[in-house]
């Protein structure tokens, strides 16, 4: 099912992995894999011109490979280590790619694109924490991209709670995470939307995996209840 919203239409494959695509033809993919999730199992496009990567657990170079075209450029968030990530051993920079690593907290311009990063984190007192208390997502390892396609800006946050900053963010379409576990779920993304308050919601990072199974026709109900726009894709 492909969301379509103004002149950008938007794709899910699963977990985090988005495609936007805007009238102009500028193709954007956010966190396309990993691999083991399957998200991307039979697709070969290799037709992004801009592949973002939020953060470690998201980036795969074998998905990587699989959307961008060879012209692409690469932008992942400056904690990134293939080092530190078991399934992976090729750096970012290895990659047959024009890579950018970014901060949490910048904007820049590609070509026709805006994009801007955000902090995305789990708080350590909060409840995405693992048996040891310890939070999934640190502060400092990941971010959140906003991108503006023909006119539209489309915001990720990338795994993080709510925070305190999200709620004055002005964009037109939000895609929020609502498995939980491992970052907001269903009803604090709810609440937030209503705070944002955007022109079309599409949830996303849930059901690719137990930890994260999500009742998202609930979801959609209480956003709705809230005067929010909202769609599911995938359906």
């Amino acid at each position: 099912m492909t969301v379509r919203f103004g002149a950008v239409t938007i794709d899910w494959f699963g977990l985090a992995t988005v495609r936007l695509e805007g009238h102009t033809g500028a193709v954007i993919y956010v966190d396309p894999g990993p691999e083991e999730y399957g998200v991307l199992d039979g697709y070969d496009a290799r037709d992004g011109d801009l592949i973002l990567v939020s953060h470690a657990h998201h980036y795969d170079p074998e998905s990587i490979r699989r959307v961008a075209h060879e012209d692409a450029i690469v932008v992942v968030h400056e904690s990134i280590d293939a080092g530190e990530i078991d399934r992976v051993d090729e750096a970012p920079e290895a990659l047959p790619f024009v890579v950018e690593r970014v901060r949490a907290d910048e904007s820049f311009v590609l070509g026709p694109l805006d994009l801007f990063t955000t902090p995305a984190y789990n708080d350590p007192a909060g409840r995405h924490t693992d048996e040891r208390g310890r939070p999934y997502h640190p502060e400092g390892t990941g971010c959140g991209f906003g991108v503006t396609v023909d006119g539209i800006c489309v915001f990720w946050p990338g795994d993080t709670d709510v925070l305190a900053f999200h709620e004055e963010l002005d964009v037109d379409v939000f895609v929020p995470p609502i498995g939980g576990t491992f970052t907001m779920d269903r009803r604090e993304a709810a609440a937030l939307s209503e705070e944002i308050e955007p022109d079309l919601i599409l949830p996303v990072h849930y059901d690719t995996f137990a930890e994260i199974q999500a009742d998202a026709d609930a979801f959609v109900v209480d956003v709705a209840n809230r005067g929010v726009p909202v769609v599911l894709d995938g359906d």
